[in-house]
């Protein structure tokens, strides 16, 4: 059921009011950062704004909470594939020496790019490319896992890469 914009408003003001300071201070005993749980506090409430079935809520803190978890997923994830860059980056730097601000800000937005990309695919693409890259996991457990064959999982990889390779060169 579509709500109507004002009431929408309405619903989305009063679960911020009465919610926003309990789901900041989860966030934060979560993250232990302040910044990235008042980050993720907002990006809840942008999801929840988007959301139909706010009338029917019955659970706020639930509903709050199984949005903002699925927020700090992605987070965590896009946290973990910065710092793998990074560190691969300094791996194969000549001098071997901290980035300079610049090609820090360079790799940051480049991570940006592809978690954009990421989030734009299909589920089952996504979380293979995820647990074969950041887990490490081979295609057969990822085939498993999510009740493809193995080839869905080759083809689903390559897929991500093509993409990737896309937003990283054009």
């Amino acid at each position: 059921m579509q709500i109507e914009h004002p009431v929408r408003q309405e619903l989305v003001k009063e679960l911020y009011i009465d919610h926003q300071g309990w789901l900041f201070g989860w966030l934060r005993k979560k993250l232990r950062c302040p910044s990235d749980a008042a980050d993720l506090t907002q990006d809840t409430f942008v999801r929840v704004m988007q959301c139909d079935e706010l009338a029917q809520l019955r659970e706020p803190r639930a509903f709050l909470t199984t949005t903002a978890g699925r927020l700090l997923i992605d987070h965590l994830r896009r946290r973990k594939l910065e710092q793998s860059y990074l560190a691969a980056l300094a791996l194969y730097s000549p001098d071997a020496s901290a980035p300079s601000a610049e090609d820090h800000h360079a790799a940051l937005e480049t991570l940006n790019a592809l978690a954009t990309m990421l989030e734009t695919l299909p589920p089952k693409p996504r979380k293979a490319f995820l647990l074969y890259r950041l887990e490490g996991l081979p295609h057969a457990e990822i085939a498993a896992r999510l009740g493809v064959s193995v080839s869905m999982i080759k083809q689903y990889l390559a897929s991500v890469l093509m993409q990737c390779y896309r937003v990283l060169h054009g």
